[in-house]
Order: C-alpha cells, then structure tokens, then sequence
C-alpha cells in the first residue's frame, strides 16, 4: 500500500501516522533507536501491512496482471493503484472527507519535522502543496505519482507507462482492491488492538 492507505490504516493515532509515514526511509533496526517507542510502533505497524500486503493471493493477482512488463516494480505500481481505488471510494471506508484527512495528515508531519528523515522532510513541501493524497483519486494524480517514481529508481522501470494498465484494467484492479481491502483493515485493527492491549 501507498501514503494514503499507510495513514488511513494507522486508526487516527497521530504517533502511529509519523512512523507509519516514515518507515520506507527508516533502514535496519538499529535506526530505530532514534525514535520514540510510538514511533517505533508505526514502522512497524507499516511493516507489518506490507508483509500482509506482499503475501496476499488477491494482491497477487493484481501484480501478476503487470508482471510481463514491470517485473519487480509490478509491487510498487499495484500499490498506487490501490491508493488510487481509496482516494476515489474514499467514503467508503473514511467518515471524514478526504481533503480534511489529507491536510490532518499534512499538518501532524509538520508538526514532526523535526524527526522526520531527510528524505521526508524534502519531500513533504512537495507532498502538501501538491496535495497528492487527494490526487491519488484521479488517473492524472496517479500518472504523476509514478513518473515521479521511475524518475528516481536506477534502472528503466516504465512505471510511468502504467496508467495505460489502469485504465485497460480498470474493474480488474478495482474489484480486487474490493476484495482485499476490508481484509487488510481488520488486520490493521487487531494489530492496533493488540498494541493497546500491550499499552495497557
């Protein structure tokens, strides 16, 4: 899963958010010795959804869809397409709107900057005044998303070419985006349920 998923799975816990918004450039377990423990609990709550995520057979077969073409980066491109099918359905799983959550979320970073990762901290002006949580909801956010992405990776990914398969595929994605979604939500809520619990 994408930012907007990562977040909207954190359960409204503003530490959990950070953590979870951080923890792709958050390497190895000794870097987690400079954050606080509900930080920590939000890497690994990020974590604990991409192993969920990477290992799902609903998932599988939205990457395997891509495979042909992207290989390895297949992943990466499924997860934005899935932020896409949340931004767009977004009242479906969310009572607050999505522009409301999206600047929430902008602003609890801001609030953090100062432990947030370099890399976070260069890509958050950019995030927020391109309010790419909200346009994760259209083809064109999405097609920026992932030409931004290719841009930076070392080697040809043409992941900048995948809305094409967004759009051939459209109801594809979506119905298993449907399918493993609410899946992943309550594997998310046990998670949480389970820390509190632990907190307790």
């Amino acid at each position: 899963m994408n930012f907007l998923a990562h977040q909207l799975l954190s359960g409204g816990d503003h530490q959990l958010m950070v953590g979870n918004f951080i923890a792709d450039f958050v390497k190895g377990r000794t870097a987690l010795g400079q954050f606080e423990r509900e930080i920590v609990k939000g890497i690994e709550l990020h974590r604990a959804i991409d192993a969920f995520t990477d290992t799902h057979p609903v998932v599988a077969q939205s990457k395997d869809r891509l495979r042909s073409k992207y290989r390895h980066y297949s992943g990466v491109i499924v997860d934005v397409f899935y932020d896409h099918f949340l931004a767009r359905y977004w009242n479906h799983y969310h009572p607050t709107p999505l522009s409301d959550f999206a600047q929430t979320v902008y602003q609890v970073m801001e609030e953090h900057h100062s432990i947030l990762p370099n890399e976070v901290r260069q890509m958050l002006p950019y995030m927020s005044r391109g309010n790419w949580l909200v346009n994760y909801s259209k083809v064109e956010g999405i097609q920026r998303a992932l030409s931004g992405m290719s841009s930076r990776t070392p080697y040809v990914s043409r992941m900048e070419e995948a809305t094409t398969d967004l759009v051939e595929y459209y109801n594809n994605f979506k119905n298993e985006f449907d399918t493993f979604f609410p899946m992943l939500q309550r594997h998310c809520e046990n998670w949480i349920i389970d820390l509190n619990q632990a907190r307790a």
